[in-house]
């Protein structure tokens, strides 16, 4: 264990000039109201709260966390499936944070999405034809229905299925098969960006196998960047360039991949590294563990300061009362932390040590987590579908 060196905060990280995607300040929280006739909000769900970074071309994002901190609201409103509260989003030197939805159409054949569940995100009326053709009948009306068939059988045969599998429908395929169909109609139109949330968290361990490889091959043919949203720390290292850990709608720490895995400095990148499982019970049963006491806090009522304070085991008196800077300590090294460190991931001496949070009960008792208040959250989803209406 390592003590990094004091750094005094020294500005929001740099975005690259020449990076495809370049988001700032990104904020997102879902109103939360009262009243049937006479509405007021009196809350808000804080999903996405001021989050800073940037992808390049053919580079890959890994958007670590637990459930509920943002990752899958950042990407969907990074691709203006939702409109952000506030922040910029510059694609391609275009802002499009405040771009309407005609206006974002244009834009759509660049940016693409693969939905998490390949159940609902397929249409169980329609076959797979005319699912994975869709995108080519929206952009270019003047296409013959046979040169769209012909385009939909090449996609699919690249992803790896029959293209004779042309009018079969959703649920004649497994799992796997039906996330090579969304992973079809993603690249279909040869996107600058697709936002992968987490595509492989529904399939078993040897299909994500191969559809991360798929995505892999598709990005070296293609040259398409990608953010990947996910759970699982080992598939975010095969497949990333830079990893970024969000905690409760902020990023906490962000960096190359090997300085990710290597040599963190955020405690709460500590603790996800440490519940990695690793292959060989020895050496499990002899390093450090960091155990993070209660729940994750509701984005309704976030904490003070630091919102990593209340399960933090560094916490001191400054983290409950000053909002950390997302900062570079190094260049492409960026944290919000007041007092990081520098751990090893597997430190052979640790003799097996077990490092808890000292969350005290009252502050438990204070942060409810969001689970407890599925009344007020499903009025912010519902205010928020309102506007697609």
């Amino acid at each position: 264990m390592t003590v990094a060196p004091s750094t005094e905060p020294s500005g929001a990280p740099t975005l690259r000039d020449d990076a495809l995607l370049q988001v700032r300040d990104l904020t997102k929280h879902f109103p939360i109201t009262q009243g049937i006739i006479f509405q007021k909000q009196v809350g808000a769900v804080q999903a996405v709260d001021g989050i800073t970074f940037d992808v390049a071309e053919r580079e890959t994002l890994g958007l670590v966390g637990e459930s509920g901190c943002g990752k899958s609201t950042a990407g969907r409103t990074i691709t203006k499936l939702i409109d952000p509260t506030s922040g910029s989003i510059v694609f391609d030197g275009k802002e499009i944070a405040g771009c309407s939805r005609s206006q974002m159409q244009a834009l759509r054949s660049d940016i693409q999405i693969i939905f998490q569940d390949p159940y609902s995100s397929l249409n169980p009326r329609h076959p797979i034809g005319t699912i994975v053709g869709a995108p080519f009948r929206v952009t270019d009306s003047s296409m013959t229905d046979k040169e769209i068939k012909s385009k939909v059988q090449g996609l699919l045969e690249r992803v790896g299925l029959n293209p004779e599998h042309y009018n079969r429908y959703p649920h004649e395929f497994s799992g796997g098969q039906r996330q090579r169909i969304g992973v079809a109609r993603a690249v279909a139109l040869r996107p600058k960006l697709i936002v992968c949330d987490e595509p492989v968290s529904a399939l078993d361990v040897s299909i994500q196998a191969q559809v991360v490889n798929l995505l892999e091959d598709l990005q070296e043919e293609f040259g398409i960047a990608y953010i990947f949203v996910a759970h699982d720390l080992s598939v975010v290292r095969h497949i990333s360039d830079r990893v970024a850990v969000m905690y409760l709608g902020k990023i906490m720490e962000l960096a190359d991949r090997d300085t990710i895995y290597s040599k963190p400095l955020h405690p709460y990148t500590h603790a996800l590294l440490s519940a990695v499982p690793i292959p060989d019970p020895d050496s499990q049963n002899r390093r450090e563990r960091i155990l993070l006491t209660g729940d994750l806090p509701s984005p309704i009522n976030p904490p003070s300061g630091c919102v990593f304070h209340t399960r933090c085991f560094k916490a001191q008196e400054r983290c409950k009362l000053e909002v950390p800077a997302f900062r570079e300590v190094a260049p492409g090294h960026a944290i919000a932390c007041h007092f990081p460190e520098e751990r090893k991931p597997f430190d052979p001496g640790a003799s097996g040590r077990v490092i808890r949070s000292t969350m005290s009960a009252e502050e438990q008792d204070e942060q409810v987590p969001v689970e407890s208040h599925p009344d007020l959250v499903q009025q912010a989803h519902q205010d928020d579908r309102s506007q697609f209406r």
